[in-house]
C-alpha cells in the first residue's frame, strides 16, 4: 500500500496524467497535481517540474502530429505538401496563394499575414495550457510548421505557470 501513495509513485502518476493531458486523449492533469501537493507538500518543486516536462512533452507530441498533416494547397497532386515559403519575398507569398480553411472557404497569405504568423505564431502557446484550445493551438503549431525551438518555450512557459499558479492556491 506504500507503493501506491510513495511521494515516487505520485511523481510518476503526475508525469504520465500530465503527459496524456496535453495529447488529444481527454484527462487534465490538475487533480492530480493538487492530490500530491496535498499528500506531499515537500515534492512541490518536482511535482511542478515533472508537471511541466510531461505537459510539455504531451504538446510536443501534438505539434508533432501536426506537421505530419499534408498541407493541401489548391486541388493538383504535385501540391499535396505544399509549404509557405520562409524568409521569402511578398509576392513569392502570393503565389504560394489560399490555404483551404474550410468546406467553403479559404484564407489568403499575404506576406503580412506569414509575417505576423511568425513572428507572434509561437507566442500563441503561451495558451497552450486552455482547455478545448490548447490541443488545436499545439497543432496548429505544427501544421503551419512554426519553428520548433520556440513554440517549445512559449509552450513550457505557458503551461509551467498554470501549474505554478495551481501550486500557489492549493498551498
Amino acid at each position: 500500500m506504500y507503493l501506491i501513495a510513495s511521494p515516487e509513485a505520485g511523481l510518476f502518476g503526475l508525469f504520465l496524467s500530465s503527459f496524456l493531458a496535453a495529447t488529444l486523449l481527454p484527462g487534465g492533469s490538475e487533480l492530480v497535481l493538487v492530490a500530491l501537493l496535498m499528500a506531499h507538500p515537500g515534492q512541490t518543486s518536482a511535482a511542478l517540474l515533472l508537471a511541466t516536462l510531461g505537459n510539455t512533452l504531451g504538446g510536443l507530441t501534438t505539434y508533432g502530429m501536426g506537421r505530419l498533416i499534408p498541407r493541401k494547397v489548391g486541388a493538383g497532386p504535385s501540391q499535396a505538401d505544399a509549404r509557405p515559403p520562409v524568409g521569402g519575398s511578398e509576392s513569392g507569398l502570393r503565389a504560394w496563394g489560399a490555404m483551404k480553411v474550410g468546406a467553403g472557404g479559404t484564407a489568403q497569405f499575404t506576406g503580412r499575414h506569414a509575417a505576423m504568423l511568425r513572428r507572434w505564431g509561437p507566442v500563441l502557446l503561451l495558451l497552450s495550457w486552455a482547455p478545448v484550445i490548447g490541443d488545436a493551438l499545439c497543432a496548429a503549431a505544427g501544421w503551419l510548421r512554426l519553428p520548433l525551438l520556440p513554440c517549445l518555450l512559449w509552450m513550457a512557459a505557458g503551461k509551467g505557470a498554470r501549474y505554478a499558479l495551481l501550486a500557489w492556491l492549493t498551498l
